[in-house]
Order: structure tokens, then C-alpha cells, then sequence
């Protein structure tokens, strides 16, 4: 009777027990082109890691930059226009001098200080 209760648990020697977070039970598919999946077998294999490894460290440390709204690419389409505008402005000061085109430069830049105002913003 006095052996029993003495009993202890003795270290049967091994890894320990991962906890519940540190588990991988959860599997996610994913379908891509052939050259994707060598550039990933590629890449995981010169990091020295597995694929999965590499696509879970992708994941937790990687970004993904959000897309521009419709609003900005139209600022960016109107601030490649009024590059263009500033060009030829350029092109006009070097053959006729630089006071014929003073005045549309100065409004120029006022526009193009706007856009960037309202695309920082």
C-alpha cells in the first residue's frame, strides 16, 4: 500500500509534447503555375528549409502592399500627363527662352503640388 502512493513519475527521456499552438494541423491547398512552384522549390531550397517552412515564414514576416485605389491611379495617370505637359514646356524654354513659358511653369507646378498634396493625404 505504501508503494503505490509513493510512485513518481519518472522522465521517460524524448522530445516533449508540442503545446496546441505550436501544433500544424491545419493544411491549406494551393494551386500554381509550374514555374511559381520551382521558384518556390528553388528559393526554400537555397534558405535551407522546406517549402511549407518557407511559405509559413513568407506569411508571418512577408508584406503585401495593398492595391491603389481608383482615385490614386487617377492621380498618378494625371501627374504622367502633367509630366508630359512639363517636358514639352521644357523643350519650349530651350528654343524660344525660358520667360516665354514662365507663367504656364508656375501653374504647372501649383498643379502638381496639389496632386501630391491629395495623394499623401
Amino acid at each position: 500500500m505504501e508503494h503505490k502512493q509513493k510512485t513518481v513519475r519518472r522522465n521517460k527521456g524524448g522530445r516533449p509534447k508540442k503545446g496546441a499552438a505550436d501544433k500544424l494541423k491545419y493544411r491549406f491547398t494551393v494551386k500554381m503555375a509550374t514555374s511559381d512552384y520551382y521558384t518556390l522549390k528553388g528559393k526554400a531550397r537555397s534558405a535551407g528549409i522546406s517549402a511549407g517552412e518557407f511559405l509559413r515564414r513568407c506569411m508571418r514576416d512577408g508584406q503585401v502592399k495593398e492595391r491603389l485605389t481608383p482615385e490614386h491611379t487617377d492621380y498618378v495617370r494625371k501627374l504622367c500627363g502633367m509630366a508630359n505637359n512639363l517636358n514639352q514646356l521644357a523643350h519650349k524654354a530651350n528654343a524660344a527662352g525660358f520667360v516665354t513659358v514662365k507663367m504656364e511653369c508656375r501653374i504647372l507646378v501649383a498643379r502638381i503640388e496639389e496632386l501630391l498634396n491629395l495623394i499623401l493625404l
